[in-house]
């Protein structure tokens, strides 16, 4: 069964910090029409991060938010010119940032359903290899596409 997402995929992208990295996501969500309001997405994001990190292995980080201001599930892909702290499992620094935003009513479905898919699709290297190697936003949609949403 396929999940309906809209996603939003940058390469090349620019940050120093982690909160950097949100502030991009938020305003992003918002100029896609995925959230209504970047504040309340930016702290969203910041209240589920400070129950534990979202930084995985291998350079990815999954951040993720469920708010009343979502007002569709939406991914936010980042591949960013150069590691970004996160305070990840494996201590590496963030070059590849997969956001997953969920309507809160959603929240027990769609996004237990896509944080699973996601946090699966990571544990193959040879899908994570293709992400990093992906020059463009095409290449990373298509591998989405074909392992997330189909």
């Amino acid at each position: 069964m396929g999940i309906d997402i809209q996603k939003s995929i940058i390469i090349d992208v620019s940050a120093l910090t982690q909160q950097e990295v949100f502030n991009l996501i938020s305003k992003e969500a918002v100029s896609n029409g995925y959230a209504d309001n970047a504040t309340l997405l930016l702290k969203a994001l910041n209240e589920r991060e400070a129950e534990g990190t979202t930084g995985m292995m291998d350079g990815f980080a999954i951040p993720h938010a469920k708010s009343k201001t979502i007002k569709k599930p939406a991914m936010v892909i980042f591949k960013l010119t150069e590691g970004v702290e996160w305070n990840s499992m494996d201590g590496k620094k963030i070059e590849f940032v997969i956001s997953l935003m969920i309507p809160e009513k959603e929240k027990g479905t769609t996004h237990l359903q896509l944080l699973s898919k996601v946090a699966r699709l990571l544990m193959k290297n040879d899908v994570k290899q293709l992400l990093k190697n992906a020059n463009s936003a095409s290449e990373i949609d298509s591998i989405f596409t074909r392992y997330i949403t189909k």
